[in-house]
């Protein structure tokens, strides 16, 4: 269906590909992994046209193309499915499937109630309950992934790429999403698959191509090749051990934080959790059990509706972000770039944003001390980037969340919570983050970890708490800590 022969690419400075081979046979799913850098996305548009290559040659389906433009690709049936979502918020569901494609009756007008139609049958093929009238801007982060989704199934599909699918999703909306991968290969579409989350290379894929710093590395069957073999070829060494040691038990100190019958605006209810000087605990459960609301009432990004927090004894009925970074909490948000980040803002700004009284006198930036706090970060969590001054916008997945990461960590005395801390960041990234987080634990932080991969739960927890439909349905020690486990509880109906 697309063999690539040779690509190179360049911009100012770079040269992303560097005689980049690939072939994608019709009916098969084809995973395409490396470290972030490692050249995917530039490569995945210029298959889509978003990019014309300096050099190479592109056949697709027994032709070769040269494409000037993503129409182009799309009309000749290559779709991309983008981990940066392209909707537009403020139209409906159905409106934003059939965007470029509406349906039309009498005179040229849009006929709704037929787009109404088409639309509720496309989600329902997906096996997803949204209500095509919806606003997309109501619709929660893994609801918007598949409704583009839809938006690919609207057209005749026979490449079909998708970066990051599963990056907002997890448990059942996967499973969903694997069904129709595997029912659209059964029909002959081609599919490019990218994703940092090695265990569904292995659960759907068929074959496998490795890219790293541009160049093409090795193309290998995935009945013929093991995870461990795989890591090695994307980062270049051995990376038998992913996780970092755990500290003893004994080593954790007294409880700093503890909530009492924690409720959220009917999203949490009842909750009660505690979190101990230096251990890593993890909030475990599906999409929707709570567990960001959870933090965002423990932070004050959302209004506690009733119960309490409290922190090193002091006792909050009210909660504020304001406060929250007052007694030495900080939080890593799901969204770095949404909500994370100022992504027009350099990595200095970034750093110190949360501390502007360390960097400002009279309202006034001092420029100096602020490069310098953040020259002291970028060494100390080994930031790749090019300066103080660099642009965050410019940085891999990977090296903004460091960013994020070191951000709070020069703030936050006693709790740091992590939302997603590995989302869509590749395999050398995520051991980097794994580090830090240990290192951090270290210090006497107590650290709380959301997390929708059981394996990085099982592999950097000392303790796990589970949720449910907003209700805390149980606890796991180390010693207690399993895949299986974990999914007992979180699919429980009952609290513990």
């Amino acid at each position: 269906m697309l063999t690539l022969s040779s690509i190179s690419k360049s911009f100012p400075g770079v040269k992303a590909l560097d005689q980049v081979h690939l072939d994608v046979r019709a009916g098969e799913i084809h995973a395409l992994v490396g470290e972030n850098g490692a050249g995917k996305s530039t490569l995945t548009k210029t298959i889509a046209g978003v990019y014309q290559p300096d050099e190479g040659q592109i056949e697709y389906d027994g032709e070769i193309v040269h494409w000037t433009s993503p129409g182009e690709a799309k009309s000749a049936g290559i779709h991309v499915i983008y981990q940066e979502f392209v909707l537009f918020p403020h139209l409906s569901v159905a409106e934003n499937i059939f965007l470029g494609h509406e349906r039309r009756g009498a005179f040229g007008l849009i006929d709704y109630p037929q787009t109404d139609r088409d639309a509720r049958e496309l989600l329902q093929r997906l096996g997803v309950e949204i209500d095509p009238n919806d606003r997309v801007s109501e619709l929660t982060v893994a609801d918007q992934q598949m409704v583009e989704i839809a938006k690919a199934l609207v057209h005749k599909v026979k490449l079909l790429i998708l970066d990051e699918p599963t990056a907002v999703i997890s448990g059942h909306e996967v499973e969903l999403l694997f069904k129709r991968l595997r029912a659209l290969k059964e029909d002959g579409v081609a599919i490019i698959y990218i994703s940092h989350r090695l265990e569904e290379i292995f659960e759907i894929c068929d074959r496998v191509t490795v890219m790293k710093d541009g160049h093409y590395v090795d193309s290998k069957n995935v009945a013929d090749i093991d995870r461990d073999q795989l890591i090695s070829l994307m980062v270049g060494r051995d990376m038998s051990e992913l996780f970092p040691p755990r500290v003893g038990e004994a080593k954790f100190g007294d409880v700093v934080l503890r909530t009492n019958n924690l409720s959220v605006n009917g999203r949490v209810t009842n909750a009660s959790i505690e979190l101990r000087a230096g251990e890593i605990t993890a909030l475990a459960g599906m999409v929707g059990a709570g567990r960001t609301e959870l933090a965002l009432g423990i932070f004050g990004g959302l209004p506690m509706s009733s119960g309490s927090v409290e922190i090193d004894g002091e006792t909050f009925t009210e909660m504020k972000p304001a406060l929250a970074i007052k007694k030495g909490l900080g939080l890593v948000t799901e969204d770095r770039k949404g909500q994370g980040l100022a992504m027009q803002l350099d990595v200095a700004a970034n750093i110190t944003a949360s501390d502007l009284d360390a960097v400002a006198k009279y309202g006034l930036i001092n420029t100096i001390r602020e490069l310098q706090i953040a020259r002291d970060e970028i060494r100390e969590y080994q930031i790749a980037c090019r300066g103080p001054r660099n642009p965050v916008a410019t940085m891999s997945g990977g090296n903004q969340q460091k960013v994020i990461v070191a951000r709070w960590a020069r703030t936050c005395s006693k709790v740091l919570i992590l939302d997603e801390p590995t989302r869509g960041v590749d395999v050398g990234a995520k051991v980097e983050i794994y580090r830090i987080m240990r290192e951090l634990a270290a210090k006497g932080i107590a650290i709380l970890m959301i997390s929708s991969e059981l394996p990085e739960v099982v592999g950097m927890s000392d303790r796990v708490i589970v949720m449910r439909e907003g209700v805390v349905t149980g606890e796991l020690s180390k010693d207690q800590l399993s895949e299986e486990a974990i999914m007992q509880l979180a699919t429980r109906h009952e609290a513990a």
